[in-house]
């Protein structure tokens, strides 16, 4: 029997962790010396798209500001695919936690 090879990849949601902590969290599994058959990735969600949000707020005069803030997200995210994200990006929003009081995970 022959198996034709496929792309795994691997998701986590950081929905109880700042941007900034499921990114550095990220990095770390990618950092492990270990055999890993997949990609270790991101989810296109609230970890990447808060701060984004927050710093946009539906205005028009804030869509530059925000494209910036996601563009960066985008990038450490990148780079910590491949485990070598040093910290740091985004600021004080990436920081804020994206657990909500009475949600059930």
């Amino acid at each position: 029997m022959r198996f034709r090879s496929v792309g795994i990849w691997v998701g986590f949601w950081g929905v109880t962790q700042s941007e900034e902590e499921a990114t550095l969290n990220l990095n770390a599994m990618n950092k492990l010396d270990v055999l890993k058959p997949w990609t270790l990735s991101f989810s296109f969600g609230r970890v990447l798209q808060q701060s984004t949000l927050k710093s946009w707020s539906g205005k028009k005069e804030n869509v530059a500001k925000a494209q910036e803030l996601f563009l960066g997200r985008c990038k450490a995210n990148l780079v910590a695919t491949l485990g070598k994200y040093g910290g740091g990006a985004g600021g004080g929003l990436a920081s804020e936690s994206l657990s909500m009081e009475g949600y059930k995970y």
